[in-house]
């Protein structure tokens, strides 16, 4: 999982403001799994030099993954 240490304090404070957001999207999937997702979608970015658009790939990437999971 991505640690703040990795990214800037910045990016950590979307993605958990993304979690929380999905969460309320999504509440037929459990939060624990809402936020893993969120973040196993994050962590594909570590090492990536490029951030501006990491919350957007990772907002889509988690949406389509908790869209199925919601079914």
């Amino acid at each position: 999982m991505t640690g703040i240490g990795e990214v800037g304090v910045t990016e950590w404070s979307a993605i958990e403001q993304l979690v929380v957001r999905l969460r309320n999207v999504y509440p037929n999937v459990p939060a624990d799994t809402v936020a893993t997702v969120v973040h196993n979608n994050h962590a594909r970015f570590d090492g990536r030099p490029v951030r501006h658009f990491v919350q957007s790939f990772v907002e889509r990437g988690a949406k389509q993954e908790l869209t199925r999971l919601s079914v």
